[in-house]
């Protein structure tokens, strides 16, 4: 029996959380995930209609992934077991099957096996489920903070429908808590506890979506309550430093890294700042930053501002030297750099296109006068002769065929009118106008 069963079984400890006394049971008690669970939606016409395929439920921590599990088993009647991946094995699949075979074949009842953490299953256990989830003998539903897609193998991801779950709205968190004050019987009703609307809001703030979270700072804050009265001063004694909803190794990892590169990209120094704080602050290697800081100043920046990419590098060995907390200001000050930066992408762009070309067409070989000529017999062959040395020529540069003949006229780089580039673009304009003359 886990903590939810006392609340499936409708008798809560007072010892138990109050985060799991007020879990809901029934499909109207659950909180949020209207897009998904709300009349007529998809996964409430298949709870309903009992006719459930195997899940993923794939979202941040509190939103309600094991609560459904549970709630899907009990409305349609299953039989429920939940493992853990953390330290379930593939023996503890295998019984798992087993006995679902044994109640199917027996009693005709199915069984709802709810994996938490499924991510952390190796390819051979999740191999091992493939069957059993194919042939219909049990009914998974996985969970898993992390992105799916990446994590979890794809012969078994085809026979699973994702489903996402979001952070919970202020709205709800804000239900859910005063659900929990009002309940007698499960939550903090016999305390006769009043709590300010600053106060809720405060809590719903720094949950971040987490109903969990919520509940968890309601009933310490209800311990510390002073009169029976909870304020926002007793939200914050207990609350501490906000949590940031982020995991190093997770798909929240990767959309915190994404908002950063983009808000760089985007010119808005502010908006890094918060990203690369939000790193910071969660313990990110800086190591990490700084290679998506140095990548970020070439493929954006590129020659518009050339020396984005040189200041880059010196904050990437400065974070080497210094560590934190000191690594934080060369980190800014590049940050800040690129981000202000003028843009462009134009060499980047040029290296995928002149890349398609070698590996998608006969490129041909190397012009003759552009071959090495530094060796005997070279001239023989033609290797060099007719090369136009471009600093015998006033202008340091002379019109020549450079591309091999197929690929005469080709044009990769593009370079655009801002910064250090329009220069570029000025020149090129020139230097091409002559060689197509």
């Amino acid at each position: 029996m886990d903590l939810f069963d006392f609340v499936a079984d409708n008798k809560p400890e007072r010892t138990t959380p109050l985060a799991v006394r007020m879990r809901p049971v029934t499909l109207d008690e659950f909180a949020g995930q209207d897009e998904i669970i709300g009349p007529g939606k998809f996964l409430r016409r298949m709870i309903e209609s009992d006719n459930v395929p195997s899940l993923i439920f794939f979202g941040p921590p509190g939103t309600g992934k094991t609560t459904l599990a549970h709630i899907i088993a009990n409305t349609t009647g299953s039989h429920y077991v939940k493992l853990n991946a953390v330290n379930a094995g593939v023996a503890d699949i295998r019984k798992t099957v087993e006995a679902a075979k044994d109640r199917l074949r027996i009693y005709q009842k199915r069984t709802i096996l709810f994996i938490d953490e499924i991510h952390r299953f190796n390819k051979g256990q999740q191999d091992a489920l493939l069957p059993f989830v194919e042939d219909g003998t049990v009914i998974l539903i996985g969970a898993t903070t992390e992105n799916p897609y990446f994590e979890v193998n794809s012969p078994l991801l085809s026979r699973m429908r994702v489903i996402r779950l979001t952070a919970l709205g202020e709205s709800d968190i804000i239900g859910i808590l005063q659900r929990a004050l009002l309940d007698a019987e499960k939550g903090l009703g016999t305390a006769e506890l009043s709590i300010s609307p600053e106060a809720l809001t405060t809590i719903a703030g720094i949950s971040g979506g987490d109903a969990r979270t919520a509940l968890n700072i309601l009933e310490q804050a209800a311990a510390g309550a002073s009169n029976h009265s909870i304020t926002v001063d007793t939200v914050a004694a207990v609350a501490g430093e906000r949590m940031q909803r982020y995991d190093k190794s997770g798909d929240n990892h990767y959309d915190v890294v994404s908002a950063f590169i983009k808000s760089m990209r985007g010119s808005d120094p502010d908006g890094a700042l918060h990203y690369l704080a939000r790193m910071l602050a969660a313990g990110e290697d800086i190591n990490f930053i700084a290679r998506r800081l140095v990548i970020c100043a070439s493929e954006d920046v590129g020659n518009a501002d050339p020396s984005a990419l040189p200041l880059a590098m010196a904050a990437a060995q400065a974070v080497q030297f210094l560590g934190m907390p000191e690594a934080r200001i060369p980190l800014a000050q590049a940050v800040t750099y690129v981000a202000c930066a003028p843009k462009s992408n134009a060499a980047y762009l040029a290296i995928d296109r002149a890349l398609a070309d070698v590996q998608q067409k006969n490129t041909g070989p190397v012009p003759p006068h552009l071959r090495d000529a530094h060796y005997q017999g070279a001239k023989k062959l033609g290797h060099g002769n007719d090369y136009l040395y471009p600093h015998d020529n006033s202008n340091g540069w002379v019109a020549q065929q450079y591309l091999p003949e197929q690929l005469r006229g080709s044009v990769y780089y593009r370079p655009v009118a801002r910064g250090k580039e329009a220069e570029f673009a000025s020149l090129l304009a020139k230097i091409r106008d002559k060689h197509n003359q």
